[in-house]
């Protein structure tokens, strides 16, 4: 996938659609406090398993805030979405890896791991991991998101997944690294 970024430039952030910025005032024991506060949507975020390729199935895209830092900006993420929509987690689940992957799972097939709180520093927002195993019956598209998302997917061999957890070199989320650990933690 090409990456071709120009004219890359930081402006005010007017109306925003997905976020928005706080400053936290309080008193902690006696002393007073404030705090600077990113307000942002919970998200669930998918561990795919291809079991007939042996795989992980994973997304690239580019990334503004990481480019900030690299001039690249390209990560390699978990299938994932946000949570704004009338739907529940699993379903929200369901519909991010049939838009981004492009496989229609059953619900379920869709395993919760567990949630935690993200970029806890600003944010605090809550990421509902899930687990599903897939095959090449449920493949319906090519994925690729929707919107106007540029989103790569990736198949990962599952010999080469221990390796990427500790490549520097690959821009990762926490979330993907915490997810591997658990599958290996549980196919020991």
């Amino acid at each position: 996938m090409e990456n071709k970024i120009e004219d890359f430039e930081l402006l005010p952030l007017r109306d925003p659609k997905f976020i928005s910025t706080s400053l936290a005032t309080y008193r902690q024991n006696g002393i007073q406090k404030d705090w600077e506060i990113v307000q942002a949507h919970d998200s669930v975020a998918i561990l795919i398993y291809h079991k007939e390729h042996k795989s992980f199935i994973l997304v690239k895209q580019f990334r503004p805030a990481v480019y900030l830092n690299n001039e690249n900006g390209m990560t390699i993420e978990l299938c994932a979405g946000i949570v704004d929509k009338e739907l529940s987690l699993i379903e929200i689940a369901k519909e991010e890896i049939e838009e981004e992957c492009g496989y229609s799972v059953p619900l379920e097939n869709i395993e919760k791991i567990t949630s935690f709180h993200t970029s806890v520093g600003f944010a605090g927002s809550k990421q509902t991991l899930y687990y599903a195993q897939i095959d090449e019956s449920m493949k319906v598209s090519e994925g690729g998101g929707v919107d106007g998302e540029m989103i790569e997917v990736i198949d990962l061999p599952l010999k080469d997944a221990g390796a990427l957890i500790y490549d520097e070199t690959v821009v990762k989320t926490p979330g993907l690294m915490f997810a591997f650990m658990w599958w290996f933690e549980k196919n020991a």
